[in-house]
């Protein structure tokens, strides 16, 4: 080990750049892997999907109440229907 280390130190400032620049990317794409690989196996597990499916339903609200505006704006005649629905919404939460 001391050997490599003193041969990387006789090596022209360039040369210890790029060596550290394809260092730092190698241990950088292997922390990307593992990542990825824990989060694969952390996603399949039963008791994060339940999770996960209680923890999207606020955002299924906001998007149906999102939509309801949406649609009240482009048509004004559903506006009483669309309060409706948001009131039953709101009731339901």
């Amino acid at each position: 080990m001391k050997d490599i280390i003193h041969n990387l130190r006789k090596q022209p400032e360039h040369v210890r750049k790029n060596i550290l620049h394809i260092l730092t990317i190698g241990f950088g794409v292997i922390l990307v892997l593992l990542w990825v690989y824990s989060l694969g196996t952390n996603l399949t597990n039963g008791d994060t999907q339940a999770k996960i499916g209680q923890d999207v339903k606020p955002f299924a609200a906001l998007k149906d109440n999102i939509v309801g505006g949406y649609n009240s704006l482009s048509d004004p005649s559903t506006d009483s229907n669309s309060d409706a629905n948001l009131r039953a919404q709101e009731n339901s939460l």
